[in-house]
Parts: structure tokens; C-alpha cells; sequence
């Protein structure tokens, strides 16, 4: 049987990377072994709906790559695609109704009042936590009359009490649970839409799904998903519950970690085949030790059954090294492209090769929006304390950097060649006729003109970019600041 896949998300705001997680593996699990991948849009929990999630949930798959065979947009002979079209053609309330036929489910009158006071209620010394099939003995003659009056019902799945339920995961294996243990859970309710658990099972079978691809929460309600594959006597999908998404403090991944959606992620400068890739990742590894694939090659090597079972933290600083190795490897038109508003961001409006700062911070940076911060310095000398002047392994301090500047400042001034070659072969013949070690010049040089501990470049190439009349100028300031 050719292998059918779905990615069905609620229109109900950003993508969590949880939900980006099934979706990719949804999609490489059909894609593997040449299946379909179909985008199924559940929007029948009308309370959650955000207005533009369903744009937000085209968007991200257009942009991650995830090109689905089959949807709203793509017919492929199972629509409609949205479960509020599907639920006007009341398919939903047909199957529920066949269900009451073969006694496998049946109405459920009860008010809220009762339902609340259900709650409070204690039967063998323990409280009672599930609906007590009290309208499942109700007569056919009481069912009609309810009916006829209008009055509001759900209908509800009819579990056993009595017995067991047994279902397979490709992860967790066989797993059985009690009947006793499963609620009467609500298949259609009062306002005629049909419930998350409920839909999903009649359009994945009615939509012929062979893989399902699901965080492990639905783990507990699998049984009754099963039981709902038997009474109407369907084959049962594939199961792969994944492992949970946590943060680095093991807690479950939340929109308070600044990091829980693709968005939040886009907007802190990640590349997106950098974030597809870290995804795939988190719960599933490879047969060799690589940790950078395309999503041609995620297609190729992923293999559901190597997806882990223990919960996958999210390490934003492994996330960030990643996005590094990308940007490392980026063509470097494509590179400044994409860095130039950063650059102009920092240099703001000084006349500034902006090619050579481009190609200054690629290999310095793991997100974009570090490039202001690693050139700022080029706009305007930034405040520093002299302290950096002193560095042991250089063998510099404040007075043997005082005395360095004021030694270089004539030969500078003097040079009327500001190019990087030029300028690192003036300092280092300066080094060697006076026997000192390179850095022993070029560390109080770099410091006077960048300001920074830490720079994305030696002295003479942000020299190069400063030009001679800031460079002087800079220098000048380091020396009197040396002075005081």
C-alpha cells in the first residue's frame, strides 16, 4: 500500500516547533519511500480559531519546504481538505450515527449541572473523574422525545467497563490500558462539530492515512481511537507517537522560552534549513555521526524507526552553533544580501566598504543579529577602559602600550597607504627592527582603533576600513587616554 501521510494542524496561531516536528517528519516519512503528503486543516474547535493562522501555516510550509501532494489548494480526490467544509457534508454525524446504530456509542442529554456535579461525586471511596453512562440506559421512546423537543445533546463513544484495549506503537510497541480506566469521550458535541479525537479518526481513514505522526500526549487516548477503528471494522494506521519537546531546564517547551516557534526563530536570525535540520534532530539521529543535512538528504537517510522515545531538549545554543556552520557555507553575494541591513544597521550612514565588513563578520557569526554588535565599533570609538591594553600572553601593559602608540603614531602618520597588506607589512618590519614579538604592536594598535576586547578582524584590516584620518585620530585618543 502506498504510503499516505497528513500534517493537520488548528489554525490557532504561531507553529510550535512541536508542530513543525510532525510536520517534517510526517513529510519525510512519506517522501522516504515516494508517499504522499497531505496538509488537512482541523478547524473545528471554534473557540481556539485565530484569524490568519491559516495563512501562517501556508507560509511556514512554503518556506521550510514541506510541499505537501494534497490539500485545500491541491485536490487530490479526498476533499474537502478543512474540517469545517468536511463537516457540512455531515460525514461526521453519519459515522456517529452508525455508531449508535451498532450500540458503540449512543446520546448524552445531560445539562452542565449535572455534569459539574458529576464531578464532586465519590463512588467506592474514590472521586468520580468520568461521565457514569447515566443517558446510555435512557429508551429509545426518551431519545426521540429529547430529540423532538431540541433539546441538547452530544453523542459519546461507548466503552466497556469490563475487559481490555490493546494498541501498537512503532515506538512504544504493544501497550495495553483497562477499560475501565477510559472515559465515554465525546464524539460529536452540542453546537454539531464533531471533536478533535473524533474527526480525526473518520477523515484519516476516509482520507485512506496509512502513517499517523503524533506527540506521545495522545498516547492515552490512542485506546479509544482503536476502539473506534474496530466498531466500524477499519484497518488501524501506523502509530508513532514522538518523544516530547523540553527546554534546557527539562520543562515542556513553552511560549515563554522566547524559542517555541518557527516564527520566534525566524525573527532571531535563524536560516531556515538551519532550523529544519536542528528540528529533524530533536528525537531523531542518523546510522553516522553528521549533524548537517539538507532536506533532500533528511529525505533519503530518515528512518522513523531510529526516532527516540526520551524527550528531545531544545539547546538554543546548539540551534545557534548550527546556524553558523550554515551561514559559513552560504554563497557570499547570498550572504551580504542578507547581512546588509545588519551592516547598515551598525555603521549607521558612515561610508564604509560594506562588502569587506561582509566578509569580516561570515565566519564570526551564528545569527544575524550579532553583525551590529561585532562592527558597531566602526561608527564611533565606543567608550573602553584601558585595562585591555594589558595582556599577558602579548606581554603588554598600560605603559608599554603608551609608550608602542606613541612610537607607531609618527610611522603612521607618515603612511599615506592605507591598504591591509600595506599596512601589516609596516607594523610588523616596525616589530622586527625594533625586536618585538608582532602582537606586542599590533594588540595596542587593534585596541586603540576598535575600542573592543573583541574584534572580527586584526588591527590593520579594521585600519584599512577606518582609513588613515580616523585611524590617527583614534590612535590619539588611545594615547591620551593612556596619559590620564
Amino acid at each position: 500500500m502506498k504510503i499516505r501521510t497528513r500534517y493537520a494542524p488548528s489554525p490557532t496561531g504561531k507553529m510550535h516547533v512541536g508542530n513543525l516536528r510532525s510536520a517534517l517528519y510526517e513529510f519525510l516519512i512519506a517522501k522516504h519511500d515516494g508517499g504522499d503528503f497531505m496538509l488537512r486543516i482541523e478547524d473545528t474547535d471554534q473557540e481556539r480559531f485565530v484569524e490568519g493562522a491559516t495563512e501562517i501555516i501556508y507560509r511556514t510550509m512554503a518556506k521550510t519546504g514541506l510541499v505537501h501532494d494534497e490539500g485545500p489548494d491541491k485536490d487530490g480526490g479526498y476533499g474537502p481538505y478543512v474540517q469545517s467544509e468536511r463537516m457540512k457534508t455531515g460525514i461526521y454525524m453519519k459515522y456517529a450515527k452508525e455508531l449508535i446504530e451498532k450500540k458503540e456509542a449512543y446520546y448524552c442529554f445531560c445539562d452542565k449541572e449535572r455534569l459539574e456535579a458529576l464531578k464532586s461525586e465519590v463512588k467506592d471511596g474514590e472521586v468520580i473523574t468520568k461521565y457514569d453512562k447515566h443517558c446510555l440506559s435512557l429508551s429509545p421512546e426518551e431519545i426521540e422525545k429529547n430529540l423532538n423537543e431540541g433539546k441538547p445533546f452530544v453523542i459519546r463513544q461507548n466503552i466497556p467497563e469490563e475487559g481490555t484495549t490493546t494498541f501498537h506503537d512503532e515506538l512504544y510497541g504493544d501497550i495495553t490500558v483497562d477499560n475501565a480506566e477510559l472515559d465515554d469521550m465525546i464524539l460529536i458535541k452540542s453546537d454539531g462539530y464533531p471533536t478533535y479525537n473524533f474527526a480525526n479518526v473518520i477523515d484519516d481513514h476516509t482520507m485512506n492515512i496509512t502513517h499517523v505522526v503524533r506527540g506521545n500526549e495522545y498516547l492515552s487516548s490512542s485506546p479509544k481511537y482503536v476502539r473506534l477503528y474496530d466498531a466500524f471494522g477499519w484497518s488501524v494506521p501506523t502509530y508513532i507517537h514522538l518523544p516530547l519537546i523540553t527546554d534546557e531546564n527539562h520543562k515542556k517547551l513553552s511560549k515563554r522560552s522566547g524559542h517555541a516557534s518557527f516564527e520566534d526563530l525566524e525573527d532571531q536570525g535563524f536560516l531556515t534549513e538551519a532550523i529544519i535540520n536542528y528540528v529533524a534532530l530533536l528525537g531523531w539521529s542518523p546510522e553516522d555521526n553528521n549533524e548537517i543535512f539538507s532536506l533532500d538528504e533528511l529525505i533519503e537517510k530518515f528512518d522513523y524507526r531510529r526516532i527516540s522515545k526520551s524527550p528531545a531538549v531544545f539547546d538554543i545554543v546548539k540551534l545557534r552553533w548550527m546556524n553558523g556552520e550554515y551561514i559559513k557555507a552560504m554563497d557570499d553575494d547570498k550572504f551580504f544580501a542578507m547581512a546588509e541591513k545588519y551592516i547598515d544597521e551598525a555603521i549607521k550612514g558612515k561610508n564604509l566598504d560594506k562588502k569587506k565588513l561582509s566578509a569580516m563578520v561570515k565566519t564570526r557569526i551564528e545569527v544575524f543579529p550579532d553583525i551590529p554588535e561585532l562592527i558597531d565599533f566602526f561608527a564611533e570609538l565606543p567608550e573602553y577602559d584601558t585595562a585591555m591594553y594589558e595582556h599577558k600572553k602579548m606581554k603588554t601593559t598600560k605603559e608599554s602600550s603608551l609608550a608602542l602608540l606613541k612610537e607607531i603614531l609618527p610611522v603612521l602618520e607618515a603612511c599615506n597607504d592605507y591598504s591591509n597588506d600595506n599596512l601589516y607589512k609596516l607594523l610588523v618590519d616596525f616589530a622586527t627592527a625594533h625586536e618585538y614579538k608582532n602582537g606586542y604592536v599590533l594588540w595596542p594598535v587593534r585596541t586603540a582603533t576598535s575600542g573592543k576586547q573583541m574584534t572580527p578582524a586584526g588591527a590593520t584590516e579594521i585600519m584599512e576600513l577606518l582609513g588613515k584620518e580616523e585611524s590617527i585620530s583614534r590612535i590619539k585618543k588611545g594615547i591620551e587616554l593612556l596619559e590620564k
